[in-house]
């Protein structure tokens, strides 16, 4: 299982190496205005299409081995494996397309997704039978259709919230890798080698896209990227849900908490001040961090600043995706626990929140490196002191030299120089 996830890591790696020579010229299309842009220059946004075509060697090579002996010792059917890639394809071409040419509108996007999530309902039968809550089970059992119209929409809606996370190097792609990790984990743990076989895969094409991503920044996963992420992801979760009654449904619900949660909290927060749930903004969690919690980096190359406190966003936002996945992966099968572990998340985000909206953050939290701040540089042809990473515009003039004669006058006398 591990050759899966090797051979899904080099296909992406390498075909990352060819989008990011030669296909920048799309991405002069994606202007500055753009209030989601945190970065300088023109980067690939194509990086999608590099993880899309690592999942499909991965996914192909499994379904090959399969048929021939199952060396790899992972189960997957050719079948299943042609099954999953004709599912996740609309979404991820649909979001790449979007990625190349700037002009697929919202409709068309959710309309790919959707269909991607029609054809796994279909072609896969994937529904949500349970929720872990018995009245609500109940109905469920009683009406099969409310199963699937529930997996409908958590997979388009899990496709749109990786969308919505990504927005700095290495923060979608980690917390996608980290949540495939954890449904291979316990798909192990239950004996689904197929599943966990599908997973792995994902976690191989992930990292081989984020070798480039972070903390180079040489190409984004874009939308097409963030819907194969989420898309995966939810067919996965519900999969495992699915599949072994002895795991909770609360445990892809804890799993996924921080793209779900984020997606929620946003749309309550753009129709609580009166705006489109639909409409981009800059006051997502993640922004917010960039902007009042992540000092400056002092560096004289605005991309090198820019890129450097770009990265230095994520790993916050890596720590709170730890907080869930940490106890997911360690009770899944215990929904009381789960279900608390989900509250605490959600307190935990909206006051974290709250305090940097109220510029109360803690001092040891947004404190910058000393080294950085008592840096200082002079440029001798400029006479200009950089001080903080901001270049003041103060001429230094320099010291006239004191003579023999001035020098051997008494203090008092002396002119001041």
């Amino acid at each position: 299982m591990i050759f899966l996830a090797a051979v899904s890591l080099v296909v992406a790696f390498l075909f990352a190496i060819v989008f990011i020579r030669s296909a920048r010229d799309h991405a002069k299309r994606y202007d500055a205005s753009k209030v989601q842009r945190f970065h300088s220059g023109d980067v690939p946004r194509v990086g999608g299409v590099a993880i899309l075509l690592g999942l499909l060697a991965g996914w192909l090579m499994g379904a090959l081995s399969s048929a021939y002996g199952d060396k790899v010792n992972a189960l997957v059917g050719v079948g299943t494996a042609v099954t999953w890639m004709l599912v996740v394809l609309p979404a991820a071409l649909g979001g790449a397309w979007e990625d190349m040419t700037q002009r697929v509108s919202v409709e068309l996007r959710f309309g790919m997704t959707g269909l991607s999530a029609a054809l796994a309902c279909w072609l896969m039968g994937v529904s949500l039978n349970r929720l872990g809550l018995p009245f609500v089970d109940g109905w469920l059992a009683a009406v099969p259709w409310l199963g699937l119209l529930l997996a409908f929409v958590a997979m388009v809606g899990m496709t749109h919230a990786f969308n919505l996370i990504d927005g700095y190097n290495g923060l979608a792609g980690t917390v996608a890798l980290l949540i495939s990790l954890a449904l291979a984990h316990v798909a192990l743990q239950n004996g689904d080698r197929q599943l966990a076989a599908f997973m792995i895969c994902m976690v191989g094409a992930t990292g081989g896209f984020l070798f480039w991503n972070y903390p180079r920044g040489s190409i984004f996963a874009g939308d097409g990227g963030a819907y194969l992420w989420g898309l995966v992801v939810a067919i996965g979760s519900i999969t495992l849900v699915q599949r072994h009654e002895q795991v909770s449904p609360w445990f892809p619900m804890l799993l996924c908490i921080y793209p779900v949660w984020e997606t929620l909290f946003s749309i309550y927060r753009k129709v609580a001040r009166g705006g489109s749930p639909g409409v981009a903004d800059a006051l997502h969690f993640h922004q917010l961090i960039y902007r009042r919690i992540v000092r400056n980096v002092f560096d004289e190359d605005e991309a090198r600043r820019i890129l450097s406190r770009n990265n230095r966003t994520s790993p916050y936002l890596w720590g709170f995706t730890l907080m869930s996945v940490a106890p997911a992966v360690l009770f899944w099968s215990y929904t009381p626990a789960l279900v608390f572990f989900c509250l605490v998340f959600v307190t935990s985000y909206v006051s974290a929140y709250l305090m940097i909206v109220r510029f109360k953050v803690p001092r040891w939290v947004r404190a910058a490196p000393r080294r950085a701040q008592r840096r200082r540089r002079i440029d001798p042809n400029l006479g200009t002191s950089t001080l903080g990473g901001r270049d003041k515009a103060a001429r230094i003039e320099p010291r006239p030299q004191a003579s023999r004669e001035e020098l051997d006058q008494p203090q008092s006398d002396r002119q001041e120089l």
